[in-house]
């Protein structure tokens, strides 16, 4: 089911695009697209019950990714709108379950609790319907552990255009932070003239914070919140080149560092060789003189010749004089002596046979 891993994921893609584009979240909205698109009718390409299995399997899993960060919100909701579809139109049976692995838990907990909050009721419903069918199976792992599987597992990109916008500032400094931050500076102002007589001007070591810092706080995220907006306009590349003079947006360079890394990754991790389990307590040695005497054709390490151990004792061992001719002569058997055994003795003496006489 590899080979339609990338046409599934265009599909869903594809839905969750128009999804978007209707800047709602509400489940008929979803339903209307799903309708238009016949999205039920991706189930009816597959034959015999083995291969329906291991398709709803695929999908649902290539569904759950959006269900996730760091999409947006909008986009979680339409992923879980999907999974919930693709979960009740499945024609096998019984019905695939959902992985939902235990680490991703508390980001479904919390998208239902900024769901509450929002008063967004049909994202809670649908959520908890799939809770009450015994939808989700709760694994360790995201995907399914086994004996001897590929290690090198093809991570799927991140889609760039359904990803969250950063809005750190704005959510850090807020109007209720903001009225405090003028209380205290009110309440700063008034201590310090307290303490500083009025006829005497004001220690410059007392000014401890800097004037105006609540407006100029205000100003600052209000221009951020501005050049975010106007990043993301239809206007994008003049305002980039006009702001920063590069063609490439951060998130762009950041992708392409990614792919350089696991690039980098993948060359230096494939010319590495595993050896089979019989080689494994053989130590490989590696002939580092090979590249002083030319470029090597192969890119493995070449295995040395190894001396016996009858040239490695000629080599090593030195024995000067008549020792050597001693040492070279083959031991004769004849010289040998054996450990003589003392005669046995027998402790009872044999009575002569009588004869029978007639």
């Amino acid at each position: 089911m590899d080979f339609c891993k990338k046409h599934v994921k265009s599909d869903c893609v594809e839905l969750l695009s128009r999804f978007q584009g209707s800047e709602s979240v509400r489940f008929q909205v979803f339903s209307k697209i799903w309708r238009e698109m016949e999205f039920s009718q991706i189930f009816y390409g597959t034959v015999n019950h083995r291969e329906q299995r291991e398709f709803c399997r695929l999908i649902l899993d290539t569904a759950y990714i959006f269900f996730l960060p760091p999409y947006s919100f909008q986009i979680r909701v339409g992923g879980l709108y999907l999974l919930h579809s693709l979960y009740q139109c499945q024609i096998t049976s019984p019905r695939e379950q959902i992985r939902l692995a235990l680490k991703d838990w508390e980001d479904v907990m919390k998208l239902e609790k900024d769901a509450v909050n929002a008063q967004h009721h049909d994202v809670v419903y649908i959520l908890r319907q799939l809770m009450l069918h015994k939808a989700f199976s709760f694994t360790a792992m995201p995907t399914m552990l086994a004996f001897k599987k590929k290690r090198n597992v093809e991570s799927s990109a991140l889609c760039e255009e359904f990803m969250e916008r950063p809005s750190r500032p704005q959510e850090l400094i807020n109007i209720e932070l903001l009225e405090e931050l003028s209380n205290i500076d009110e309440l700063y102002g008034k201590l310090k003239t307290s303490v500083s007589s009025e006829s005497e001007p004001a220690d410059s070591s007392i000014n401890l914070i800097r004037k105006d810092l609540v407006p100029q706080l205000r100003s600052t995220v209000v221009d951020f919140y501005k050049w975010q907006q106007r990043k993301s306009g239809p206007d994008e590349d003049e305002d980039e080149d006009a702001d920063s003079g590069e063609g490439v947006s951060s998130q762009q360079e950041c992708s392409k560092r990614a792919q350089l890394l696991a690039s980098i990754k993948s060359k230096a991790y494939g010319e590495a060789t595993e050896a089979s389990k019989s080689r494994r307590h053989r130590q490989v040695e590696v002939d580092f003189t090979s590249n002083v005497a030319g470029p090597s054709h192969s890119s493995r390490y070449s295995r040395t010749n190894k001396l016996s151990l009858k040239a490695r004792t000629y080599e090593n061992v030195h024995i000067s004089g008549d020792s050597w001719k001693e040492a070279a002569e083959m031991t004769q058997i004849k010289c040998l002596t054996t450990v003589e055994f003392p005669p046995k003795v027998h402790s009872r003496k044999q009575n002569p046979v009588k004869r029978f006489k007639w």
